[in-house]
């Protein structure tokens, strides 16, 4: 046990946040991080209670509650405390693959089933997470894995987000030949693209896919499946592949007026941000190391800040824009926040966030007992940011869009909204019905659609048939990774459907298991 008083004698304290005021002057992480002494005492609040919900990673209503890959949470808490940090480095990398990731943009299941949080507030259980990942880096613990011997069997797996890397690490580990493909021109995925960088740096997710190419893992960028490549040419020349590409199928919005100029994806919206924003770094890394540079050169990325607001970090060169806008982000997620975070350090001209769902209650509701993910109102950074701007929250609840209506160039002028109730069905479902006389219009310059997402893309499987849920995710079987054809499998969201990073890794984790148990007989991977 960490200390067997350290939930009495200490209280939960996080690191300030940068200011919004001032974090949204550029597009760099804004979490602080505590000193060691501080950060050990925040473990030491840790109980080692007889049942940890921290690590279950059950589903209760369909959410998840405690940890979904089993971190053995109080175990590395009590290391931590102990000041035994490269213990606690191995102890978390037994079940985890990237902590550097989910200690950044996970929502932290864990503690919503933390035992301290039945009466108390729940231990910085995410934060000891990431200083852990953090500080193994920073001292060269973390050190590429090359296998002692090699299979033989070479395996192909589609997609470089959270469920792939993980698939792709646990099979390398396993001594088999890896090939990552991704359509993109970076690895990552989601955690390139999808994240914007001031949530997860991108110099984060390069370590890590670096370190994997020095243990032997093989990424071919510019590789679309299905277009590029076909499925049945590397499954013919693979002895298994396995499909970890995502649910990238965006749902659309169906209202009159929807193609109007000026409407996108919110998808598109922040990895073209992101796009031009590593461009940026890229020139800038040139301009800086090349001594041929004439004087007063300078890069595109100063060039782009020059006439951005200065109270903003302004417009990546080649980003869409969201300066001057009045911008309607349509969806109440992570990625809408992440638009809006997005769209104020463009220098949105305002943002409103539309989300169809009622507002949760500040409190846990009594039909949301612990340790159930805890259904409460969450102003994430993108909130915390507008309301720091403008003095309220950018949220509109209990809303729906009812038409767009563009000018006579056929561009957005402007969304017409109507007030929902939500009711129940004959079928027992609950569906939102229109409040008649609650109809607003709302200035639009730039509409962003973060309505989440329908499932993997068809072009992918090209000829081949697996079979597929009602939703059109690969496979339809809970814990069944591999398809009606022995030598294709799947997972991640592509197989489950629109998930957490932390459920992606889990997914690529049991893949990577059911894969090799399939190529050898048997397997020792966990999962």
């Amino acid at each position: 046990m960490a200390k067997p008083t350290g939930f009495m004698e200490y209280q939960r304290e996080d690191p300030n946040d940068r200011l919004p005021i001032e974090r949204i002057c550029d597009y760099n992480e804004f979490h602080e991080h505590f000193d060691e002494k501080k950060r050990r005492e925040q473990a030491a609040r840790c109980m080692d209670c007889g049942i940890p919900f921290c690590h279950t990673g059950i589903l209760i209503n369909r959410a998840a509650s405690g940890c979904p890959i089993n971190n053995l949470i109080p175990e590395w808490n009590e290391l931590i405390y102990k000041g035994l940090w490269d213990e606690a480095y191995r102890r978390l990398s037994k079940t985890n693959n990237f902590p550097e990731f989910t200690g950044r943009v996970c929502p932290a299941p864990c503690e919503g089933a933390c035992t301290v949080g039945l009466n108390d507030t729940a231990v910085t259980i995410k934060q000891n997470e990431c200083r852990i990942i953090d500080r193994a880096f920073e001292e060269g613990v973390v050190a590429p894995f090359i296998p002692a011997f090699r299979s033989g069997k070479k395996i192909a797996v589609i997609g470089s987000g959270p469920a792939g890397l993980a698939c792709a690490d646990q099979l390398n580990k396993a001594g088999h030949e890896v090939t990552v493909y991704e359509r993109s021109d970076r690895p990552g995925g989601l955690l390139m693209y999808g994240i914007p960088n001031m949530k997860l740096e991108k110099s984060v997710v390069m370590r890590r896919v670096e370190l994997m190419e020095q243990s032997g893992i093989r990424f071919q960028m510019n590789k679309e499946i299905g277009k590029d490549i076909g499925l049945e040419q590397l499954t013919n020349t693979h002895d298994a592949v396995i499909l970890c590409c995502g649910a990238t199928r965006a749902r659309d919005l169906n209202v009159p007026g929807r193609d109007a100029k000026g409407i996108y994806f919110a998808v598109d919206f922040l990895t073209q941000n992101t796009r031009a924003l590593l461009s940026e770094k890229d020139m800038e890394a040139k301009v800086e190391g090349c001594e041929d540079s004439p004087s007063g050169a300078v890069s595109s990325c100063a060039v782009a800040r020059e006439d951005a607001q200065s109270d903003c970090a302004g417009v990546p060169e080649g980003a869409l824009s969201a300066k001057g806008k009045n911008v309607i982000i349509i969806g109440g997620g992570d990625t809408g926040t992440d638009c809006v975070g997005t769209a104020l350090r463009h220098g949105a001209k305002s943002v409103t966030q539309i989300e169809i769902m009622p507002r949760p209650s500040e409190t846990r509701p009594s039909d949301n007992p612990w340790p159930q993910w805890p259904m409460t109102l969450k102003t994430d950074y993108g909130q915390q940011e507008a309301i720091a701007i403008t003095g309220k929250d950018p949220r509109v609840w209990e809303t729906t869009v009812r038409a767009i209506h563009a000018d006579k160039k056929g561009r957005i002028k402007s969304v017409e909204t109507v007030e929902v109730q939500w009711q129940k069905a004959e079928n027992g479902a609950m569906i939102p019905k229109p409040i008649e006389g609650t109809e607003k219009t709302l200035p639009a310059d730039l509409v962003l659609l973060a309505m989440g997402f329908l499932g993997p893309e068809d072009h992918v499987l090209g000829d081949i048939r697996i079979e597929r849920d009602a939703r059109g995710n690969f496979i339809g079987k809970d814990g069944i990774y591999q398809s009606d054809n022995p030598k294709i499998f799947a997972a991640g969201d592509a197989r489950r459907g629109q998930s957490l990073v932390v459920w992606a890794i889990y997914e690529g984790r049991a893949a990577a298991a059911r894969c090799d148990a399939f190529l050898m007989g048997k397997t020792h991977l966990p999962g």
